[in-house]
C-alpha cells in the first residue's frame, strides 16, 4: 500500500509549480479528489458518476472524457496515489546498503501515505474500502506492487543472513518486518486513542519509523543467531 502524495510534489522546478492548470486539468483533478473521498467513503457499487461530479462540480459528461466510465475513474484513483514499484524497491534494495540503510529505506517507502498530511485518510480509507469489498484492483495491487516488494525485502534479508535462497523463516521474517508498520497504517484510529501524539504529525510518524528500524534489526540478529546455532 505504498502511496503517493495526492498534490503536486513540491519537489518539482518551481516554474511547474507556477504553471496554472488548464480549466480542462483542474476539473479533472476535481473530479479525482472527489472520487477518492466517495469511494473510499461508500465503496464501488455504492458510488453513482452523478454524485461525482456533484461534489467537484463537474459535468458528468466530463467522466466519460477524461476516465472513459466510472470503472476508468476508480482505476485512475489508484494509479493517481500509487508510486512505481520499482521507485519503492530502489529505496531500500540496493547491493551497497547496509542492513540498516535497507530497513530504513524499506520503512521510508512504507509510511509515504502517513507524511501526505489531509490526504493521508482519503487515500488509506480508499485502500480499505477495495480491501474490504474488492473489485479486482486490490489483487492487481498485491502482484504488481506488495508481491514484488516483499520478494525484493526477502532478498535483501537473505543478503545479510547468507542464504542463498530463500526459504519459509525468511518469508516469516520479511511478513513480520512489514506487519510492525501495517500496524501504522490500518490501526490509526487505536493509536489515537491510545497515544495520540505518537501519530500526531510527520515528525512524530518518522521516529515511529526510526524505532521500527532498529526493532527489524533486532528481529534479523535473531534469526542470524538462530542460523548459527542450527550449523554448531
Amino acid at each position: 500500500m505504498n502511496a503517493k502524495p495526492l498534490h503536486h510534489d513540491s519537489s518539482q522546478p518551481a516554474e511547474d509549480a507556477r504553471k496554472p492548470r488548464s480549466d480542462g486539468e483542474q476539473s479533472r483533478e476535481r473530479l479525482l479528489q472527489a472520487a477518492m473521498r466517495l469511494f473510499g467513503e461508500q465503496g464501488f457499487s455504492k458510488t453513482s458518476t452523478r454524485e461525482i461530479a456533484q461534489a467537484a462540480n463537474a459535468n458528468v459528461a466530463a467522466i466519460s472524457y477524461y476516465f472513459g466510465d466510472k470503472a476508468g475513474l476508480y482505476q485512475a484513483c489508484f494509479t493517481a496515489i500509487c508510486t512505481p514499484v520499482e521507485n519503492n524497491i530502489a529505496m531500500f534494495d540496493q547491493p551497497h546498503f547496509t542492513l540498516r540503510e535497507s530497513l530504513q529505506g524499506y520503512y521510508r517507502q512504507m509510511i509515504e501515505p502517513l507524511l501526505a498530511g489531509g490526504d493521508a485518510d482519503v487515500m488509506l480509507r480508499l485502500f480499505y474500502r477495495e480491501m474490504l469489498e474488492p473489485t479486482g484492483i486490490w489483487q492487481q495491487e498485491i502482484e504488481n506492487n506488495i508481491k514484488p516488494e516483499h520478494m525484493a525485502l526477502v532478498g535483501v534479508l537473505c543478503r545479510h543472513l547468507g542464504k542463498k535462497k530463500p526459504d519459509d523463516s525468511v518469508h516469516r521474517l520479511a511478513y513480520a518486518i512489514a506487519a510492525m508498520c501495517v500496524q501504522m497504517l490500518i490501526g490509526r484510529d487505536i493509536v489515537a486513542a491510545i497515544t495520540p501524539h505518537m501519530m500526531a504529525s510527520p515528525a512524530a510518524v518518522a521516529e515511529w519509523a526510526s524505532h521500527l528500524t532498529v526493532f527489524a534489526e533486532a528481529l534479523v540478529d535473531a534469526e542470524k543467531t538462530k542460523l548459527q546455532q542450527g550449523k554448531a
